[in-house]
């Protein structure tokens, strides 16, 4: 049965799409079966595993609205292995209507829940706000990952995500933070270095060892429509999320 991973951090910029595309990827290359859904309107982690959406694809939109089938919905992407549920602007409208809904915290786990049997895991990419989908998808997970970038006011709005996990936690008892992502890495500075030590105290054994380096590879893969192993995987950007899924595994 597949463990439901959300990704998310209500702050934009801190590689929260990059890692849901990269370490699902990965995750895959190792011969799991997994699925990405992609639950943010911009539909990121969509384009950037080269997935166009048009005006009559089925997307998580549809999925959450009863209109389509999961199954219906999923596309394949470039890596093996790895199946998509995509998103497009569509997805913004939902907030609005699941307002109004029945069981309107469990939509996207009722939507996923023929998936357990069928995939190893399932990452979310969730959208950078704590509004209803994002509830929605720490409602239907088993863990959470949290990437935080090495800068200055990493941490803020962290504590704002904790309080929503920890009220979350009452309607899911099984949700769990599953790791702290590292990323944007600057080596070369004393902030970067700085605020990755603060960070290791703020969440303790919590922390990924694997630490995402800024890297122009990974920069520019989206563009390709491909996973940074696939686009270069000689690069640091490749070795460290492949080092970041093994990881991964090694916890689960």
């Amino acid at each position: 049965m597949a463990r439901i991973i959300a990704i998310t951090n209500q702050k934009g910029g801190v590689g929260k799409t990059t890692t849901s595309v990269n370490l699902s990827a990965c995750v895959a290359a190792e011969g799991r079966r997994v699925l990405v859904v992609d639950a943010d309107p911009q539909g990121n982690t969509t384009s950037g595993l080269g997935v166009r959406v048009r005006e009559k694809t089925p997307t998580i939109y549809e999925v959450m609205a009863g209109s389509v089938e999961l199954e219906d919905a999923l596309v394949k992407t470039p890596q093996a292995n790895l199946m998509l549920l995509p998103a497009d602007i569509r997805l913004a409208g939902a907030e609005i209507e699941l307002a109004g809904m029945e069981r309107r915290e469990h939509v996207i786990a009722d939507a996923l829940a023929p998936a357990r049997e069928q995939f190893d895991d399932i990452f979310i990419d969730c959208p950078p706000s704590l509004g209803l989908i994002t509830l929605n998808a720490l409602c239907a997970s088993d863990g959470v990952i949290i990437p935080i970038q090495c800068e200055y006011y990493a941490l803020e709005g962290v504590s704002a995500l904790m309080g929503t996990i920890q009220k979350v936690q009452k309607l899911n008892r099984h949700l769990a933070i599953e790791g702290v992502v590292l990323t944007m890495l600057d080596a070369r500075t004393n902030l970067g270095i700085q605020v990755a030590q603060e960070v290791r105290k703020v969440f303790k054994g919590k922390v990924y060892n694997t630490v995402i380096p800024r890297n122009v590879r990974l920069g520019e893969a989206p563009s390709h429509g491909l996973p940074i192993h696939l686009y270069d995987s000689r690069s640091l950007g490749a070795q460290s999320y492949q080092q970041l899924a093994q990881e991964y595994l090694g916890r689960a």
